[in-house]
């Protein structure tokens, strides 16, 4: 009965699947993440300053990486 289901295109998609339809909108949610952290103030009240560089770079890191899954999926529609 094995013969009917090939198992490694089944696991190929379980594993595209996996990491297109929860990886990338993870990837999203931790970019926006790194956008919305902030430093306090030293005293109460005093406002808020904007997010660090080292979190902005990883925020473009992770949607550079978004972006490129997208043009990747395009591409493979497009040419095939």
């Amino acid at each position: 009965m094995d013969s009917w289901i090939d198992f490694t295109a089944l696991g190929k998609i379980l594993v595209v699947g996996l990491l297109a339809g929860a990886g990338l909108p993870a990837l999203f949610a931790v970019g926006l993440r790194l956008l919305s952290v902030t430093t306090d103030g030293s005293a109460e009240g005093a406002p808020k300053q904007p997010a660090n560089p080292t979190g902005l770079i990883l925020a473009g890191l992770c949607f550079a990486v978004i972006v490129a899954a997208i043009g990747y999926g395009i591409y493979l529609i497009v040419t095939g």
